[in-house]
């Protein structure tokens, strides 16, 4: 159980689709563990496993108390009227863009004893579980963005002192 080091834009890994997980092993559980140590950290709102270098689909989230993560995550639902909305990632540290996202969101995946959860809400929690998935699929929030708006962002991302 370890809050495990973010990789930052760049890092090959965030541009990689994740992996479904077959056997819910200890290797999983431990993955588990390091996610919500991860996502705890005052100010994240999700950390997906790409994001400390894991390649394999899973992400954790901490929205408004709620603590928890969802295996192999699917976004079954995405309903409402997409609004632009700033956003930023713990990969991507200190930039905020507005980003286009929708107000509900429903993903369906696995718990640790391999029962299928379901974990779908409004505001913060909708836009995370959006984000989080991106992630398994090689997506960061900059990739979602306009293209002014992006090439904005990539200028401001080559003069931040930690690209």
């Amino acid at each position: 159980m370890t809050v495990r080091e973010i990789r930052l834009f760049g890092d090959p890994v965030l541009k990689t689709v994740s992996d479904p997980i077959g056997e819910i092993d200890d290797r999983v559980r431990a993955l588990v563990d390091d996610l919500l140590d991860s996502v705890k950290v005052p100010g994240r709102a999700g950390v997906a496993a790409s994001q400390i270098g894991v390649n394999l689909r899973a992400f954790s989230y901490n929205v408004d108390g709620e603590v928890g993560y969802i295996l192999n995550p699917v976004l079954v639902e995405v309903s409402g009227e997409p609004e632009l909305i700033d956003e930023g990632c713990l990969s991507v540290p200190d930039l905020w863009f507005k980003t286009s996202r929708y107000p509900f969101a429903r993903a369906r995946g696995l718990d640790l004893d391999g029962n299928e959860i379901e974990v779908s809400g409004t505001g913060v929690l909708a836009q995370a579980l959006q984000h989080e998935t991106d992630h398994l699929d090689g997506l960061l929030y900059l990739d979602r963005l306009d293209k002014p708006t992006r090439r904005e962002a990539m200028k401001q991302v080559r003069e931040s002192s930690w690209f």
